[in-house]
């Protein structure tokens, strides 16, 4: 095994399981339940899926489908999801604490002037203030920070993994351009909806938001966008419509499938649901609906855009082969005369005897 596929391997995993257990200690710092740390046992999971992907794999990817990062979602959703339920209405720190900190720090930094203290002082009292202020931090943010550092660790992550399949680095590039657009989009879904003061004040909407998110992220785990592109052969354009449309345009289909159904689709069922339902309007909300109706009406002219050149391309290639049809119908002049010429003997006996007259 390569050294660097088994780097490549180890580190992301490492990087997920890291994550997941700063999930569940905030969990179980919020709740005040011990119990909680039970969560962190998902992590077994990932544990034997990197066993045996350095047994059978020797470390590299799979085709289509990533479980390390289906594992890992397995993972951070239910401390997400109990981080979200429990969210409290509390501010966060006022400006006047953050001040009063602020001069804390140039105190200890005078102080530390005329003490000479040494640099190695410094680091650890920054330390202690880094923790001291992450320990004293609000819900919202914790919340918020995890459902940010998810996003760019599954990024980070799917982009340090080996590359499994017949995947090729142009096409991870495209994967991992697809996977910034859909990030941005999930973290707006689930932190400008979620935020509104009636979603939170209402359990079930919270819950259906969340479920919605949760249908969202298991988009990650696939290669499907970029490994669906195949050249179609021509035993398959041969076949019809339905097979040359789905053979040349299944990366396409697969996208707009994504956006209709697990993305843009049910975003803008939710958001309308909120507006019109629960009345639940506010000026963020109406511009990420008016946004999921335009993302869905292009893809649908994306769509049909692609029948009508699928229907074009049929319709190119019947008329090439009506045009090559006549071509081997009409004979030559040559193959008329030779024709000719077998088919009437004494016609051509008659033109031998003209063209070679006998003596008088």
């Amino acid at each position: 095994m390569e050294r660097l596929v088994l780097i490549k391997a180890l580190v992301p995993r490492l990087l997920f399981v890291l994550h997941s257990l700063v999930g569940v200690a905030r969990v179980t710092l919020v709740l005040k339940n011990p119990q909680y740390w039970l969560l962190a046992l998902l992590n077994l999971l990932l544990l034997l899926e990197t066993v045996l992907t350095l047994k059978f794999k020797r470390g590299g990817g799979y085709r289509w489908f990533s479980p390390a990062i289906f594992l890992y979602l397995i993972n951070i959703i239910p401390s997400l999801w109990l981080l979200e339920m429990y969210y409290r209405n509390q501010y966060c720190r006022t400006q006047s604490q953050m001040s009063q900190n602020l001069s804390r720090k140039s105190d200890f930094n005078q102080t530390q002037m005329s003490h000479e203290h040494t640099f190695g002082m410094e680091i650890i009292e920054m330390g202690r203030n880094l923790v001291t202020n992450l320990s004293s931090g609000c819900d919202q943010v914790w919340t918020l920070g995890l459902h940010e550092t998810l996003l760019l660790v599954l990024i980070l992550g799917r982009w340090l993994l080996p590359i499994g399949g017949t995947i090729t680095r142009d096409q991870l590039s495209e994967l991992l351009l697809i996977f910034v657009g859909t990030a941005a989009d999930i973290l707006e879904f689930a932190t400008q909806t979620l935020n509104e003061k009636d979603v939170r004040s209402n359990p079930v909407l919270v819950f259906a938001i969340l479920g919605i998110w949760t249908w969202n992220m298991l988009q990650f785990p696939l290669d499907l966008p970029v490994q669906l592109k195949v050249v179609c052969p021509s035993k398959v354009k041969a076949r019809g419509f339905a097979s040359l449309f789905f053979c040349h345009y299944s990366s396409d289909l697969w996208t707009i499938c994504l956006s209709l159904f697990i993305q843009d689709g049910p975003f803008l069922v939710v958001r309308v649901i909120l507006m019109s339902y629960f009345k639940v309007i506010s000026h963020m909300l109406v511009f990420f609906t008016v946004k999921n109706s335009l993302v869905i009406m292009l893809h649908l002219y994306r769509l049909v855009a692609l029948i009508l050149a699928t229907r074009e391309s049929l319709r190119h290639q019947s008329e090439g082969l009506r045009a090559a049809g006549r071509g081997h119908d009409q004979p030559s002049e040559s193959r008329l005369r030779e024709g000719t010429d077998e088919s009437c003997p004494l016609a051509s006996a008659a033109s031998s005897a003209d063209s070679h007259p006998g003596p008088q």
